[in-house]
């Protein structure tokens, strides 16, 4: 669902993914500009120059879908203690609510 926040920051994490955003933040507006016209270029599947909703949809869809995948990575680390590519009931309340216990 589409939060409309004052700025821009909310937009770019949707278009781009959350890392990719932080990384045009520190761009030129000419560097940025030089990108996103490559990113565009990638979007634009039937390559007709042009954008559609659909596309556009995909594309989000598609970043929002690695963005997930890679959050999920990051995570398994943190909880599978015991480096078995498994996640024990133990494990996961050792990582979520260790310190508590």
């Amino acid at each position: 669902q589409h939060e409309d926040r004052p700025g821009f920051q909310y937009d770019h994490e949707a278009f781009l993914g959350k890392e990719e955003a932080r990384s045009f933040d520190q761009l030129s507006p000419e560097e940025s500009r030089e990108r996103l016209g490559k990113i565009v270029d990638r979007i634009d599947d039937n390559k007709d120059g042009y954008l559609t909703t659909e596309e556009l949809k995909t594309w989000i869809k598609r970043v929002q879908k690695r963005y997930i995948y890679e959050n999920v990575a990051k995570v398994w680390k943190d909880y599978d203690l015991n480096k078995d590519n498994k996640i024990a009931w133990e494990e996961y309340k050792q990582a979520t609510y260790g310190y508590y216990l």
